[in-house]
């Protein structure tokens, strides 16, 4: 009786999780009889009573309070439509897009224009599925050179870490500037190929080994192995 599995153990659908009245079924896993099983593909995650199934992979869904990096499609009279990898743009008004006074029918792309990369923050988002997006707050602004890397939006906050551990460690060893976005998107720009090549592997690595264990000493080794 009780749990039948670990924290961050791969479960298929149709496993069972745990047998008795102690755990409580959440995302991802419902209750049969005695019995929690898992009903989709993903990592076990125990929190207090609850077994939730974190998906392995999933498109994002947008949230409120989520950093996001997305590039601008169109241009309007008192916007920006941004593509954040959801199933509707999302919009930056004039307001949310900067401080200045900006006079009516003014050229919008001195600010943002076709194809730049932003880090924005979703401010709303409607019953609509409707995205409002701020570039009001720290760490927000348009992205300039770099590269991007797409990466499953359900490893991210492994790819971050605890309290940002995970991310910073990368930093630290190579030197790049990083920004992760809750939508899948990682924008790095370093100093040299070779620093940028080390800091997407180790990313991709997380991204392949996130539901394994000892996985920060792994990747602490690769980085140390091949830093400059």
């Amino acid at each position: 009786m009780g749990l039948l599995v670990k924290e961050r153990d791969v479960a298929i659908p149709g496993d069972e999780l745990a047998e008795g009245m102690d755990n409580l079924p959440a995302q991802g896993s419902y209750r049969d009889g005695d019995k929690i099983i898992a009903n989709q593909l993903g990592v076990v995650t125990i929190q207090g009573r609850l077994i939730r199934i974190v998906p392995l992979r999933g498109r994002y869904e947008a949230k409120a309070g989520d950093l996001v990096i997305g590039k601008v499609v169109n241009i309007g009279f008192s916007s920006w439509s941004i593509d954040i990898s959801t199933a509707y743009d999302a919009q930056i008004s004039l307001k949310e897009g900067t401080s200045d006074y900006v006079e009516r029918g003014s050229d919008l792309t001195q600010y943002y224009d076709f194809g730049d990369l932003v880090v924005a923050k979703i401010t709303n988002v409607s019953t609509g599925k409707l995205v409002d997006l701020t570039m009001k707050g720290p760490g927000l602004r348009k992205l300039v050179g770099g590269r991007t890397l797409i990466v499953a939006s359900s490893k991210v906050p492994r790819i971050i870490g605890k309290q940002g551990s995970m991310i910073t460690m990368i930093k630290d060893y190579t030197g790049c500037r990083i920004s992760v976005g809750q939508n899948g998107i990682v924008w790095l720009s370093g100093s040299d190929n070779k620093s940028e090549a080390l800091a997407i592997e180790a990313i991709e690595l997380i991204q392949k080994e996130a539901h394994t264990e000892g996985l920060t000493e792994r990747i602490k080794e690769l980085l140390e192995k091949n830093k400059k």
